[in-house]
Parts: structure tokens; C-alpha cells; sequence
């Protein structure tokens, strides 16, 4: 047996610790950078996720306790769009699918499971990756990193190099200079509302009435030119997402998270009032640290590796969330990623990466599009195109690993 290769991950986050799972199996020693300081415990923005049965089958096949993944999520079994009259007050359905096989996680829930199930020395915290070489041949990788720490900067060498660093990512930068992201014409209020300890309010009493199907429901309501998402995460929590035409606002630091002013917040209760139904605006206002999300996505990038680099998760398909994509994706892509890599052995690192590419490209690329076009129409900005419904998304039964 010779050397083990060594694969380094830019980015700590679900799709990289995703990519050290599946290269662990595929006989790879694996190192992780991440530039926050610690493991992220309940962080606010992480809010609340989707996973399809194909990501869960994959996500319990890394777990020594796949159990725990059933009971830290909860079904999402029905599918439903729902239109609201802003006026009268009332909302009427307008497509419901039982037979939608999803199951509801909060971020932090699914990175802790994947990130607990890894060696602790497998990862960097506090490391920001600065720039990467490759040897003349691509055959080995050097990554410098800045120790945020101490500010000093170290050198990494590897076999290869997984950019795992969204879909803001400074490496894909490297490749693609002149990509730019297409802003969407909107952005998202997310909030996370717990209700543990307080299950009886008039609140909650309200919500549970108008939306009797929480638990096992993913609601979609729809209002003039905005729509919002709505669905309940295991400990008693409610998780909404709303969708608000705007001009493009300016990033100020390397995330599409926005740092909101109490008067944004206060302007956002206002417009919940004159939109929303009476019980979904109150439930928006009492939620503590509402957060506010650019959305972006990018045009289907026709290659995702070059020599020795690879791209995963949304540093290669930026995608606007309307498809419950971006986490599934993800695994996919280092399942993918992993067996191509194990199949192909170390000396053939190349041909490996070419099948990755050959094999996630044409799905991620159908999949973003139509997520764009599905976000579009329930913003009011297309007319005609795909049906509301999640069971339309390509690939939606399952995309091919190997």
C-alpha cells in the first residue's frame, strides 16, 4: 500500500463536511479549513433545511448512528401552495401533494450529526484560506492560510484541493474571474420561532389553527408579487422564510447574510401586517433575531474541476432555494465526489475528477434553472413556466451517483 493521498477541504460547512465523509471512505486523509473561530453551535442564520430521501439514505450511510438523523428531523409528508387574498385575510389551497417525502432539519442539527461523526483533528478552525498553487504538473496543491488567531500565515500541501466555500466562493474566482452571480430581483426574511415552554399562547394556539397540518406540512403561501415558506423543525420550533421584491442591495463583507437595523425589522412587521394572514404576521413579529438573506444563483458553470481543484456544493451551482436544493446537492456532490475518486484510485485522480464533473453537471444545472424559474413565478416576476409543485424539479426522484 502507498501513501495515503490528502485532500483539502476550503470550508466547514455542511457540503464540506459533507466531501470529508465520503473522501474518509474513499481512502483519503482528509484536513478541513474553516475561517470561524469554532464549530457553529445554534447559529441563527443556519435556520431550517429540507432533505430528500436520497441525501438522507446518503447522510445515514456515514453515521455510525443513522438513527439519529430520523430523530432530529421531522416528516415533511405534504407539499402545499396556498393563495392569500391580503385584503379579505384568507388564504384558499391551491395544490397539495401527499406524497412528498421530505423530512425538516435545523442547519446546526445536520452539521452537528455530520461534524460529530469526524475526527477533531481533521479540521483547522480559525484558518482563512488566502490563495492556492498548483505544482507544474497539477499533481500537487499548496494552500496558504491565515491563523486568525495569531495572523500568522502557514503553508498546507496536498493532493488535491475541494472548494467547499459557497456560492461567494474565492477560489471558483480563481478559474471563472469575470463570473458574476445574477441577483434575483428579491431576498428573504428567514426567523426561526421557538415555542418550547410556551406551546398554550395565543400565538401558537393561532398558527396550529390556521395551519392544522404543521409537523408534517410544507406550506407555501402566495400573495401578489411575494410568497412565503412556512414549516415546523423538531424541539418546537417554527421556521419561515419571506420573499420580498427589492432593488439589489449592496454586500458588505464576503456573505449574502445582510446585517439588519431595527427599522428594516420594523418596516418588515409592517408589510407582514398588510400582506399576511393575521395569525402568520403576529408569528413574523414575535420572532426573535429575524435575519436577512440576499439571493443569488449563477448560470450552469460548464466545468466544476481544473487539474487538481474541484468545486462542491454551492461554490459550484449557486442556486436560489426554491427547489430545497442546496443542502441535497451538496451531498450528493461529495457522495458523488467520493465514489468517483474511490473508483478511479489516486493514480487516476484525473479521470476521477472528469466523472464527477461528467456526472453532477448536467443535474445541478437543470436543477438550478428550475429552481429560478419556479422562484420567479411565485415572486410575480414570470407569468408562465414550470407548476408550483416540488415534485416537478428534475431529478426529483433521485439523481445518479456513479
Amino acid at each position: 500500500m502507498g501513501k495515503k493521498m490528502k485532500a483539502i477541504i476550503v470550508g466547514g460547512s455542511i457540503a464540506g463536511v459533507s466531501c470529508a465523509h465520503s473522501l474518509t471512505l474513499a481512502g483519503w486523509d482528509v484536513l478541513v479549513l474553516e475561517k470561524s473561530s469554532e464549530p457553529p453551535a445554534r447559529s441563527p442564520t443556519g435556520a431550517g433545511l429540507g432533505l430528500d430521501p436520497q441525501a438522507r439514505t446518503i447522510i445515514k450511510s456515514w453515521l455510525s448512528h443513522p438513527h439519529l438523523l430520523d430523530e432530529t428531523t421531522l416528516p415533511l409528508s405534504i407539499d402545499q401552495n396556498q393563495g392569500t387574498d391580503s385584503e379579505k385575510k384568507v388564504t384558499r389551497v391551491l395544490t397539495r401533494d401527499e406524497s412528498f417525502d421530505f423530512r425538516a432539519a435545523y442547519w446546526s442539527d445536520i452539521h452537528g450529526l455530520l461534524f460529530n461523526a469526524l475526527p477533531e483533528s481533521m479540521f483547522l478552525w480559525g484558518h482563512k484560506f488566502l490563495s492556492f498553487t498548483m505544482s507544474r504538473g497539477e499533481s500537487t496543491v499548496k494552500v496558504k492560510a491565515l491563523v486568525m488567531e495569531t495572523q500568522e500565515t502557514v503553508e498546507i500541501h496536498g493532493d488535491l484541493l475541494v472548494a467547499a466555500d459557497g456560492c461567494l466562493s474565492s477560489i471558483r474566482k480563481t478559474f471563472l474571474p469575470n463570473l458574476k452571480l445574477r441577483y434575483s430581483g428579491y431576498c428573504a426574511w428567514r426567523g426561526v420561532f421557538d415555542f418550547s415552554g410556551d406551546e398554550n399562547s395565543e400565538t401558537v394556539s393561532g398558527i396550529k389553527r390556521e395551519y392544522p397540518d404543521l409537523g408534517k406540512c410544507l406550506y407555501f403561501d402566495l400573495a401578489r408579487d411575494t410568497h412565503s415558506v412556512f414549516y415546523e423543525l423538531s424541539n418546537k420550533k417554527l421556521n419561515w422564510i419571506w420573499y420580498v421584491n427589492q432593488p439589489e442591495p449592496e454586500l458588505k463583507s464576503n456573505s449574502v447574510t445582510l446585517k439588519v437595523s431595527q427599522e428594516m425589522i420594523n418596516k418588515m412587521h409592517q408589510e407582514a401586517d398588510t400582506i399576511w394572514i393575521p395569525e402568520l404576521a403576529r408569528l413574523m413579529k414575535e420572532t426573535k433575531e429575524p435575519f436577512l438573506n440576499v439571493i443569488y444563483d449563477c448560470d450552469p458553470l460548464e466545468r466544476i474541476s481544473w487539474g487538481n481543484v474541484v468545486l462542491v456544493g454551492d461554490a459550484a451551482h449557486p442556486t436560489t432555494p426554491h427547489g430545497l436544493r442546496s443542502t441535497n446537492m451538496s451531498v450528493l456532490d461529495a457522495e458523488v465526489l467520493g465514489k468517483c475518486l474511490g473508483e478511479c484510485g489516486p493514480e487516476n485522480l484525473r479521470l476521477g475528477l472528469e466523472e464527477y464533473q461528467r456526472i453532477r453537471l448536467p443535474v445541478v444545472s437543470e436543477q438550478v434553472l428550475y429552481a429560478r424559474r419556479l422562484g420567479r413565478i411565485k415572486q410575480g416576476l414570470d407569468r408562465d413556466g414550470v407548476g408550483l409543485e416540488q415534485k416537478h424539479m428534475p431529478f426529483f426522484s433521485g439523481a445518479p451517483l456513479v
